[in-house]
């Protein structure tokens, strides 16, 4: 997905405020932000750093009202200063998706994903996939929040579209063995899973009283097993 062209003037003088020692992806961690190349940008700052806040302003803003203007205010840097990491606000949105995207088709690209009992392979795609929403939570929410107004959000939504499609197969691939309930319309099924799942991004709060493993074990648990205890 081509990022957007962007262009700017000569960026202003850097405040004094900004000539701090310039941050590594490695003290934003590992799930904050994608590892992206090197990019020099003005001091106190790097891409990645840059990068989080972004995709912080476009959850709170929306991508298509949050300026360039807002982002440098919540940078506490000038407008021309971001344009020394990124060439456009486009470009910060692919970044963004793509770190997202990537985290979700690494965990169909595992070979635990097609090798296997298929419930076996669908329940290792629906943890990886529960554990990519919980460590890259406002990536991913960013990504389901997609109008689709520009190329890069359609390019997003297409990717999506086949992660989708390709846990869909699963779910087939599972009636088909005779592994889960064949009662039950696999359209709903489907969508039931995602719903579920899709749902984290709106609730659950990383650091808080339900770890990240304990939320994967008891959805595991609810879509496998149900409500019901079991009988004698």
């Amino acid at each position: 997905m081509p990022a957007a062209a962007g262009a700017s003037s000569e960026p202003a003088p850097v405040p004094a405020a900004e000539t701090e020692p310039e941050q590594t992806a490695a003290a934003v961690g590992p799930a904050s932000g994608p590892a992206s190349g090197p990019r020099r940008g003005r001091p106190g700052y790097d891409q990645q750093t840059v990068l989080n806040v972004a995709v912080d302003v476009f959850n709170r803003h929306g991508y298509e009202a949050a300026s360039m203007g807002i982002l440098a205010e919540n940078l506490g840097i000038t407008k021309s200063a971001i344009y020394h990491h990124v060439t456009s606000k486009g470009d910060l949105l692919r970044l963004a998706l793509d770190h997202a995207l990537d985290g979700l088709e690494a965990v169909l690209d595992d070979p635990r994903a097609s090798a296997g009992a298929a419930d076996a392979r669908l329940e290792f795609v629906l943890r990886g996939t529960i554990e990519v929403l919980t460590e890259r939570l406002p990536f991913v929410t960013l990504l389901l929040r997609l109008r689709g107004n520009t190329e890069i959000e359609r390019s997003a939504l297409a990717r999506r579209r086949e992660f989708d499609h390709r846990v869909s197969g699963l779910v087939d691939a599972a009636r088909s063995e005779g592994s889960v309930r064949s009662d039950i319309d696999p359209r709903t099924t489907t969508r039931l899973l995602f719903g579920t799942i899709n749902s984290i991004v709106e609730w659950y709060r990383p650091g808080g009283p339900l770890p990240a493993q304990k939320l994967a074990d008891n959805i595991i648990t609810m879509v496998f097993d149900g409500l019901h205890t079991r009988r004698a």
